[in-house]
């Protein structure tokens, strides 16, 4: 069940301002250097603040009519209050806006139903990283 709260406000940061959010949420046990994508000054980054504090990030990458959004991480105590469903919606109207034509993302195996609800479908293409399965999920508009 999704918990509605205060709507997120939502800026672009820059990419060290996620870093310390992805490394948290997404590789705790890793150091922290590995949440640092070799092309994060290629990318446009978000941050969502409930009431001032960051509580979500994501990064997006648009190359001619694809965006890649990636190392989407909402804080544990944050999850479950619709926070990364508002930051994502506002990906894709930004996304789509820039005239991209199809957006997709790495997703974790186990979080492909949150992103089949933005209409998001899987692809044959799999890998496993750290453990962790993955799946890549496209929607094309």
């Amino acid at each position: 069940m999704l918990l509605t709260h205060k709507k997120l406000s939502i800026k672009q940061i820059q990419a060290s301002e996620t870093w310390p959010l992805r490394h948290v949420v997404m590789y705790p046990t890793h150091p922290k250097e590995y949440v640092i994508l070799e092309n994060d000054k290629e990318g446009i980054h978000f941050g969502g603040y409930a009431e001032g504090i960051l509580v979500t990030v994501v990064s997006l990458f648009i190359k001619e009519k694809n965006a890649q959004f990636r190392k989407l991480a909402t804080l544990e105590e944050h999850q479950g209050k619709g926070y990364a469903s508002q930051l994502l919606s506002f990906v894709f109207d930004f996304s789509k806006k820039k005239n991209t034509s199809k957006i997709w993302c790495n997703a974790r195996e186990n979080k492909a139903n949150f992103y089949h609800n933005f209409g998001m479908t899987k692809t044959n293409k799999t890998y496993k990283e750290s453990g962790i399965n993955f799946v890549i999920m496209e929607v094309n508009y």
